[in-house]
């Protein structure tokens, strides 16, 4: 019989590569979620798919129900009010394993900032809870990107000094199931870095090069005209990426664990091959679309 594992956040950008590797390695995986539309669009009939919000006790308790292992990777606002629960419940559940998506800058001394001390607390619990557990702390992640592309304009919030060490969610997602698979992945926490280093402007420019050539510049915006606008567009969300990047810019990347990564498999994903790669799946995708539409469009034609 296949161990089911139970994936929080499946339809997000570390979750869904993180459910199929899962289920390559020959796992069952079922997933929660809070849109089962989008769930159906996200994956096919191999996965079983719950419909549930994570925050909802005794939905997730459901979704527990004769798990081997729950895998989360929610956005930061409400896992902790998540995980904690899990934690609770995974012994009296029968759940043998835990994996979480934490963060590279996690520790004591970060705590000052609130999202990284969610993450702290996540953690705190998760190792309290007495279950071998893999803890998964990624430094910036590529698929993150697009996420500076606003209005067609590039924008970095502050000077943003510091190279990182990008890592494909692909990469990831084989180091997840991976933990799974070897048992010394078990209950050990993972410091994430890709092959190379390189500034959020200079990867920026390789992006927009690719997935959006007439963008040609990066601009800088500094961080009192972020504040300054998010205060009077009272703009939240403005608001939290100012906060977190003055955050990023103070802390830069945290140390490496080279010796300990090398039992899920290092990331050799590059930021060039990651472009590349999703360029390739970018035009098959767009490739399927016509295909799909020629019926649709001979008939209308006549």
């Amino acid at each position: 019989m296949e161990k089911i594992i139970l994936v929080l956040g499946a339809t997000g950008i570390l979750g869904r590569p993180a459910s199929y590797s899962l289920k390559q390695s020959g796992f069952q995986v079922r997933i929660m979620t809070r849109d089962l539309q989008k769930g159906h669009k996200a994956f096919d009939n191999s996965f079983e798919l719950v419909g549930g919000d994570a925050m909802d006790i005794g939905r997730l308790e459901d979704a527990l129900d004769g798990c081997y292992s729950v895998h989360i990777s929610i956005p930061n606002e409400v896992e902790q009010q998540v995980a904690e629960p899990i934690a609770s419940l995974a012994s009296r559940h029968g759940m043998e394993r835990i994996s979480y998506i934490s963060g590279a800058t996690v520790a004591e001394e970060n705590r000052w900032f609130p999202m990284i001390n969610r993450k702290f607390l996540v953690e705190k619990a998760i190792r309290e809870a007495g279950i071998p557990s893999t803890i998964i702390c990624p430094t910036w992640v590529m698929e993150g990107l697009s996420l500076f592309i606003n209005q067609g304009r590039a924008t970095v919030f502050g000077k943003q000094p510091c190279p990182y060490h990008w890592v494909a969610a692909d990469d990831i997602a084989r180091m997840i199931s991976n933990s799974y698979v070897f048992d010394e992945g078990m209950s050990k926490r993972y410091i994430v870095h890709g092959p190379e280093a390189i500034s959020i402007q200079e990867a920026l420019r390789r992006y927009c090069a690719v997935f959006h050539p007439g963008i040609k510049e990066v601009t800088s915006m500094p961080f009192w005209l972020v504040k300054l606008l998010a205060t009077f567009t009272g703009n939240q969300v403005l608001k939290g990426a100012g906060e977190m990047m003055s955050y990023f810019d103070k802390v830069g990347e945290w140390r490496n664990t080279p010796e300990i990564n090398g039992v899920l498999g290092v990331p050799m994903m590059t930021l060039d091959m990651w472009l590349q790669k999703n360029k390739a799946r970018a035009m098959t995708s767009i490739e399927r679309e016509i295909t799909i539409s020629e019926p649709l469009i001979s008939s209308v034609d006549g």
